[in-house]
């Protein structure tokens, strides 16, 4: 549980960070993208790069997971300004919710009008196999169940609304143009589309937290992601994502198998690639649809 004691970063803070990034970079991204474990060659595909460690841009949380790169990545993406995370923050890290979801108010400071999430999740759906891409059409965030959200506090009205509606949280027309792609691609075959439930984490989940969740209507489980969308759409922008399905809940007494993050990473570096492209397409799309606008 946080800590409402705490000093939490101001609208200022966050101006001060997104004004030192602007100050350090002729990038001005109108696209952000938030890497999962395993998944952050997504920055490889940026040109022109600018390139930031986490460790040297003021004010942000440094990355301690494996597959986190911990670096910020500006460039041009199929001729679109982007911002690229190469890795998280989580609350399993220790970090308070309002430092995860930090950087994401800094990319509505730069500009940003569309973040693209993405993730590696355990597949609860049973015709789910690993490797897989699902498009996320709606999440459950299960820590914001007990209050533990990253709008709770004090609400600042020049980032957004106190109450938020995220009924429509994954842009609809966003995720019509992503099943577009995949099928010009040749992979729709692999492309799902269901409900990401997102839980506190560090440890997998038991077979009856997965059973649970099945019944609640999840498709795939993962331990991040709900609270950049939270404060994504009260600032305004629109969002959408990709669970990148890394392997397969136990949901069986009898298994042997075991969740490992090694399993996790393994399996990102065999699809990421066409994650890569599908995302990279979509941005040239979206462009496209900028300059028709």
């Amino acid at each position: 549980m946080e800590c409402p004691q705490e000093k939490r970063y101001t609208y200022e803070d966050t101006k001060k960070t997104a004004d030192w990034l602007l100050s350090h970079t002729k990038h001005r991204p109108k696209v952000a993208i938030i890497c999962g474990s395993g998944l952050g060659g997504l920055a490889d595909l940026l040109k022109d790069q600018v390139v930031f460690d986490y460790t040297k841009i003021p004010n942000f949380s440094h990355s301690t997971v494996p597959g986190h790169a911990g670096k910020l990545v500006f460039g041009n993406l199929s001729g679109m300004s982007t911002v690229v995370m190469q890795g998280r923050f989580h609350m399993y890290e220790g970090y308070p919710l309002w430092k995860v979801t930090f950087p994401v108010r800094v990319f509505s400071l730069l500009g940003v009008e569309t973040l693209i999430v993405t993730n590696a999740a355990g597949g609860l759906n049973p015709d789910y196999k690993v490797g897989d891409i699902m498009l996320i059409r709606d999440h459950i965030n299960m820590p914001g169940f007990a209050g533990v959200n990253p709008l709770s506090g004090p609400n600042d009205d020049r980032f957004g609304a106190r109450f938020p509606a995220m009924s429509d949280a994954y842009d609809p027309d966003l995720r019509k143009l992503a099943r577009t792609v995949a099928k010009e691609m040749g992979c729709a075959g692999c492309l799902r589309e269901g409900v990401y439930c997102a839980l506190g984490g560090p440890n997998y989940e038991t077979i009856a937290e997965c059973r649970f969740l099945q019944r609640l209507g999840a498709d795939a489980v993962g331990m991040s992601t709900a609270p950049e969308v939270l404060v994504a759409r009260h600032c305004g922008m629109r969002t959408f994502g990709f669970s990148l399905i890394t392997n397969k809940s136990v949901l069986d007494y009898e298994s042997k198998e075991k969740a490992n993050h090694a399993e996790v990473l393994e399996a990102s570096r065999q699809s990421a690639r066409t994650l890569e492209k599908l995302v990279s397409l979509m941005v040239q799309r979206i462009e496209h649809n900028n300059n028709l606008a």
